[in-house]
């Protein structure tokens, strides 16, 4: 009994510790976050006067080029995805987009998980194999890949450019997904074996719902280098009704010199998607990249 006294104040002590280090503000937070907040609006600035000049006319451009969007026009959108084609260039995007991302996404959580859970020496080879594919550039390979596909008949195919892209996303894929397949108990997998479950049962119904934050990520990570790229579509397609957006981007600015306001629309149109893509996924993104920084 006569230890109690002691305890409550050392815990009356530690409560007052605990309070006064969550009071505590991390030393420059005001300023840091000033410095952010002040970066973020530089670096909206030329995003911002692109679409105000994507709603004015050519005239209005030119003769007041920093000027008011009043009243606003639409009619450059019109322009450009009709007379320039954006609505096949957006289509193509899209389609080789969502393909790739979706191909390299799906075979690498299943490799993943293999990864992760084996425990042979051979799988620790593969892994190593597949984490090299990270050490080389992929446009180094432009050439490799010009004969590879020519081969087989894949030039000027929307295909070989989803099956290009998946490929080369595996690696970053296995890289991110294999640390989160480790981090799961194989409790899990134990009960789920138990309860009468396969193991492909086990893996789609228990493992990739627990990894959903690590798979959005690494779709928007691979989402977006396979929307702007500009050399692979350049290269292996050769009509303009399969261009890519950053390919059709350049062809129209080219056409269109002059007429700024059009052009205003296109970069718009071609950047609008990664825009609403962070917007609706930040949530995904920040709990991938956050996951097993505590416990």
């Amino acid at each position: 009994m006569s230890a109690l006294p002691g305890l409550r104040a050392g815990a009356l002590t530690a409560g007052r510790r605990s309070r006064a280090r969550s009071s505590q503000k991390p030393v420059g937070g005001v300023t840091a976050s000033l410095l952010l907040w002040g970066y973020a609006a530089v670096a909206l600035v030329p995003l911002l006067l692109m679409v105000a000049s994507s709603f004015r006319s050519n005239a209005d451009l030119i003769s007041d080029p920093l000027g008011a969007p009043w009243p606003l026009s639409v009619a450059s959108y019109k322009e450009a995805w009709t007379v320039g084609n954006f609505a096949t260039y957006f289509a193509n995007s899209l389609l080789v987009t969502c393909g790739a991302v979706a191909l390299s996404t799906v075979v690498a959580t299943m490799a993943a998980y293999a990864l992760a859970r084996g425990r042979s020496r051979i799988f620790r080879w593969l892994e190593a194999l597949f984490l090299s594919g990270l050490m080389l550039p992929i446009h180094l390979a432009i050439l490799p890949i010009f004969y590879l596909f020519d081969g087989m008949g894949l030039i000027d195919s929307r295909l070989g450019l989803v099956l290009m892209y998946g490929a080369s996303g595996v690696p970053f894929s296995i890289f991110v997904l294999t640390t989160f397949f480790r981090q799961l108990p194989v409790e899990l997998e134990e009960a789920a074996q138990l309860d009468g479950a396969s193991t492909w049962q086990t893996f789609v119904r228990i493992m990739v719902p627990l990894v959903r934050p690590a798979v959005a990520t690494v779709a928007v990570f691979r989402f977006v280098p396979i929307w702007n790229d500009f050399l692979f579509p350049l290269v292996l397609l050769r009509r303009e009704e399969k261009y890519t957006l950053p390919v059709g981007l350049t062809t129209f600015f080219g056409e269109n010199a002059t007429n700024y306001s059009a052009v205003f629309a296109g970069l718009v149109i071609t950047t609008v998607p990664l825009i609403l893509l962070f917007l609706l996924a930040t949530k995904q993104i920040v709990a991938g990249l956050t996951a097993g920084m505590t416990k």
